[in-house]
């Protein structure tokens, strides 16, 4: 364990503060070398030079945050940035905070370098969050017998809520009868004896006897005197495990908590040992793999002389980290940074440590954003090129008009003026759809088809063409629920482009929409009868600014707001169209009844 300690990409440590203003640190891991470019032994012999190397601007926080939490007596986290040779790095510190019975403060945490970590995801962050706050311990302090503190495993344990909350409550409402007396003697002898650790029964919430193993210690809260319990449910351990040592050590604890796959190698390369953030990422738990290669389940079989490879380069005392790929249980193939350590003893390789990080999310963001700055790139220039032409013709139309002797009617220029400026227009209102349907939230509320249909009609009257279509709309089924923006947006580039590409030489154009609703969907078949597209544009109709025919001079991105205004409401569509036959869009689209928040029944009263 002490390797782990000496490999782990953190700093352990533990810093002394005596009541006479002395502070020292009583230990620094070994990492702290590599990480803060200052050797332990230098650590520990002078306090103040880790404090040196905090950055200027940080340090006044820095200090002033670490003497509120002494005063408060409280737990130490702060983030910050410290001077490490040439390069500043951002670090965060976290430590308890414990105070004896003689006022000598002891801080124990770590220091874990956070740099990548500051430009990933949030969710990263919280990983490494989890890693302080979910100790398997229970810990409660209470005043004269009331509970004033407990932490999350406690809550667990007893089986409360913390909306429901355990503050206030009177500790003996937790112990077991059997051990009342005794608890309550020794809490009127005084709890600032330190009583060592012991097994007794409590009793849960709801009722539930369990075994428990407990000690208590006097303890210095808010700046009152108060007694700090430490307990942990041996229920389990006691009826399907023999005991577990007493000596078990927090880094064993660290092992089994640590939100990173962890997996624990012999000297033979075979499993010993995986934590349960292995189990959690790649599902399979150690009875399945205790004795076996772990090249065997994990690495995918074109990688699996990277897998020999990587044990013998472990195995020869060398520490490995690389960005590779491995597999779950299930065939998923997963993005891991894998970490591996040899485990040293007496010069010897006695076992192998292999830490995995699933940075996958951040692989599809980063891929995603490759796509999206393309994306933009194209989008610019596109949209520079589309109001850059008809502001050309307008500026060339008015020095037309100012030429000499232009006998021209200005009416006419005016005209084509206007109709430039509308173009535009609709230019400018499909960009700020296509912006407004990327950024802004799904909302939920009943959606009225024949309405939304009936209102984009009449919204696209002024459309060449618009009021000789003949529409057949039927709607049938249960209510739907979604975005009725996103629908409205749907049905007015459909009906739009329906009417832009309808046959000229047919006397009457036609739109046929029907849609069955069901609790769990909407299936929407939207058909005309116009112009048709060609195979070769119809695998192209959703991309953006693609335009399949010359007939019309629209945007070019309708269909693509179409297609993404689906895909945001997790629907689906598919086209089928033949030349100077017609088009029909199938659209499916989730109902989100379910996403409905109830109305009180107070507000029903008053509605009706």
């Amino acid at each position: 364990m002490q390797d782990l300690i000496r490999h782990l990409p953190a700093i352990i440590y533990e810093y002394t503060i005596y009541p006479d203003g002395q502070c020292k640190f009583t230990f620094v891991s070994e990492s702290s070398s590599t990480i803060v470019g200052l050797a332990p032994e230098a650590i520990m012999a002078d306090a103040a030079l880790l404090d040196s190397i905090v950055h200027e601007e940080d340090r006044d926080a820095q200090q002033e945050s670490s003497a509120r939490c002494i005063e408060d007596g409280r737990d130490w986290n702060w983030e910050g940035r410290m001077r490490v040779k040439e390069n500043i790095i951002w670090v965060e510190v976290r430590s308890n905070h414990e105070q004896t019975a003689d006022g000598v403060i002891i801080r124990r945490g770590v220091i874990q370098d956070i740099t990548e970590r500051k430009e990933l995801a949030k969710e990263s962050e919280q990983r490494y969050l989890s890693l302080v706050d979910r100790l398997p311990i229970g810990i409660v302090i209470h005043k004269q017998g009331k509970l004033v503190f407990a932490n999350s495993q406690a809550y667990q344990i007893l089986g409360s809520k913390k909306s429901t909350g355990l503050i206030g409550t009177d500790v003996l409402n937790f112990v077991h009868p059997d051990y009342h007396q005794r608890i309550a003697r020794r809490m009127k002898e005084g709890g600032g004896i330190l009583a060592p650790m012991v097994e007794q029964k409590y009793v849960r919430i709801d009722g539930k006897i369990i075994d428990v193993e407990t000690m208590s210690s006097p303890f210095t809260f808010q700046g009152e005197a108060c007694v700090q319990v430490i307990f942990r449910d041996i229920t389990e351990r006691k009826q399907t495990e023999e005991r577990i040592k007493k000596n078990e050590t927090l880094l064993t604890q660290l092992f089994q908590n640590i939100p990173m796959a962890v997996v624990q190698l012999n000297d033979m390369g075979k499993v010993e040992q995986v934590n349960k953030g292995f189990e959690e990422m790649f599902g399979f738990t150690l009875e399945e793999l205790k004795g076996k290669s772990i090249n065997d389940f994990i690495v995918p079989e074109e990688l699996v002389h990277e897998g020999v490879d990587l044990n013998n380069l472990i195995t020869a005392n060398r520490i490995v980290s690389i960005e590779t790929i491995r597999k779950t249980r299930n065939g998923k193939l997963i993005n891991v940074i894998l970490y591996g350590m040899p485990v040293m003893l007496d010069h010897q390789t006695i076992g192998i440590y292999g830490v995995y990080v699933d940075f996958t999310d951040r692989k599809k963001v980063e891929d995603e954003l490759k796509i999206r700055n393309t994306e933009l790139d194209n989008f610019v220039y596109k949209v520079s090129h589309d109001l850059r032409a008809p502001l050309s013709s307008i500026l060339g139309l008015v020095n037309l008009a100012r030429l000499p002797g232009n006998t021209d009617n200005p009416m006419d220029y005016i005209d084509i003026i206007g109709e430039k400026v509308q173009h535009l227009d609709h230019f400018i209102g499909d960009v700020l759809s296509h912006s407004k349907n990327l950024k802004m939230d799904v909302t939920t509320s009943q959606v009225d088809f024949e309405q939304i249909i009936d209102r984009t009609f009449q919204d696209l009257n002024y459309l060449d063409g618009a009021k000789e279509m003949v529409r057949n709309v039927k709607v049938e089924g249960e209510i739907f629920y979604s975005d009725p923006w996103r629908i409205s947006e749907i049905f007015r580039n459909l009906i739009s482009n329906a009417v832009k590409y309808r046959q000229l030489a047919i006397a009457k154009p036609q739109i046929d929409v029907k849609i069955y609703i069901d609790n769990h969907r909407a299936e929407i078949s939207f058909a005309d009868n116009g112009i048709g597209i060609d195979d070769v544009s119809l695998a192209k109709i959703f991309e953006m600014f693609y335009r399949a025919t010359e007939q019309s001079d629209g945007s070019g991105i309708g269909l693509y707001i179409v297609k993404n205004a689906v895909e945001k409401l997790g629907g689906q569509i598919t086209v089928a169209s033949q030349l100077n036959i017609g088009t029909r869009f199938h659209i499916i689209l989730p109902n989100r009844v379910n996403l409905v928040v109830p109305t009180p029944q107070s507000q029903v009263v008053e509605q009706r």
